[in-house]
């Protein structure tokens, strides 16, 4: 119960304080197939493994030397799906405000998880719209670190969002930054799903906080075939001031 307790008041900086193992080899299971690659020095692999899968939920085996092995559920894509749902999570799946930069500290280091508020009625229109194109892939693009994805993995479930792979970025600087560029770490991985899911056109949601709409409507003249429409979630007077003003 004492353990429940505390899985249930995470605070944001606890996600911070793991060590990542960098540059270690990695062996990935999946599909009876298994391959070895290696981790980069943030301790994320971001690779391409050969197999051959079911459409629908599979799963894949990580294991590093010494630990034990860990599930990592994959959703595959059938073929004759062709249409899927790209979306933003700060302020638009989730009210945190994060540009600012005090409010996104508190948010990303202070702030319980169990305190972050969903956005109204945005889980009811994912639920509808998934439930309208069965097998559709739901796929969340943040620029928020590595570190709080089992947060966010959590408040998605808990606020019945649709499961699906989290997008995120490194945390801290690049060899010629302070701050990893946000912007470029949407635009890379919106081009990448265009590559490698030629057939799917996809509905890009976003807010009006954070530069989605130049962003998607970028992506949407470099490949105006592959998306189906852009939904902008415009924010209140009071959000907009949090978020550093609106575009």
């Amino acid at each position: 119960r004492r353990r429940r307790r505390r899985e249930q008041g995470i605070r944001g900086w606890r996600s911070f304080t793991s060590v990542p193992v960098g540059e270690v080899r990695v062996s990935i299971e999946v599909g009876g197939e298994r391959i070895e690659v290696l981790a980069d020095r943030g301790g994320v692999v971001d690779t391409r493994v050969p197999a051959r899968l079911e459409p629908g939920w599979n799963r894949a085996v990580l294991q590093v030397e010494g630990s034990e092995p860990v599930e990592a559920p994959i959703w595959v894509v059938a073929p004759d799906v062709h249409f899927g749902i790209v979306s933003d999570i700060d302020d638009t799946v989730m009210v945190t405000a994060l540009p600012r930069p005090f409010v996104a500290f508190w948010n990303t280091f202070v702030l319980d998880e169990h305190a972050r508020s969903p956005t109204p009625g945005m889980a009811v229109l994912y639920e509808r719209l998934v439930r309208r194109h069965p097998g559709a892939p739901v796929v969340y693009l943040s620029t928020g670190a590595w570190n709080v994805a089992p947060t966010l993995t959590r408040f998605l479930s808990r606020n019945l969002y649709p499961s699906g792979p989290i997008l995120l970025t490194d945390w801290g600087p690049t060899h010629d930054r302070w701050f990893r560029s946000g912007r470029e770490h949407k635009s890379d991985n919106l081009r990448r799903l265009a590559e490698e899911f030629p057939d799917v056109r996809w509905l890009l949601i976003g807010d009006d906080g954070q530069h989605d709409e130049e962003l998607y409507a970028a992506f949407a003249a470099e490949h105006p075939e592959r998306v189906a429409a852009i939904a902008i979630r415009e924010l209140s007077a009071g959000e907009a001031v949090l978020a550093g003003g609106r575009t």
